[in-house]
């Protein structure tokens, strides 16, 4: 009887030491940043092969940073959008800096050779970079291509300041309503708070 009482108490000790060690590591997956962080840094290749980081762009008041890809049809599709927004934005020091971060083993459409590609094809006009060995991707929290961080650069670092979409629609340009992106923006450059800090990013997981 004292035996199986000692059992029962190991197996009870058992299940909640592999409950905690379950809910600790699902609280690990829910990384990346929030409203108000400070981003680091990086450096990361460009489709030019030049290495290139945040502290490059002396004269940026912030950042859009978008984690986009080639093959993904959200990606595809935002695309013009995406080089609109470096257009209209990086003369008033928010230049676009698109990252990607799929694994090319898994996806070869999003290999390095084919980001060349992509990025002559379509004519795009800001940094498009190799998140190498996918270690940037999760310290921002992207799951999505894709998924965009607008960030405010001010003397304590980077601030992040918009999460989520580029805007509410990624099927037809004619039937947006909302540009989130534009609004953090121009919100920003008003030295106004961003009126919707957080949006879901729609498209496509990246890829591992």
């Amino acid at each position: 009887m004292k035996t199986l009482k000692i059992l029962v108490g190991v197996a009870f000790i058992i299940a909640i030491s592999a409950f905690a060690i379950d809910k600790v590591s699902n609280s690990k997956t829910e990384v990346g940043y929030s409203i108000g962080d400070i981003a680091t840094d990086f450096k990361l290749k460009n489709i030019d092969n030049t290495d290139i980081s945040l502290a490059d762009y002396k004269d940026a008041k912030g950042f859009i940073v978008i984690f986009t890809c080639n093959h993904c049809p959200y990606s595809v599709a935002y695309e013009d959008r995406i080089i609109a927004l470096d257009k209209k934005f990086k003369t008033k020091g928010y230049p676009v800096i698109a990252i990607n971060p799929n694994n090319p083993q898994a996806y070869p459409d999003d290999s390095f050779d084919n980001m060349i590609i992509r990025a002559k094809d379509k004519g795009f006009t800001f940094p498009y970079l190799f998140d190498d060995g996918q270690k940037i991707y999760p310290q921002y929290g992207a799951t999505k291509t894709p998924h965009v961080y607008v960030l405010e650069k001010t003397d304590k670092g980077n601030i992040v300041r918009y999460i989520g979409a580029i805007d509410n629609n990624y099927k037809d340009t004619s039937s947006v309503t909302k540009k989130y992106v534009e609004d953090a923006i121009h919100a920003l450059l008003k030295g106004e708070k961003v009126p919707l800090e957080i949006t879901k990013a729609i498209g496509c997981s990246i890829k591992a």
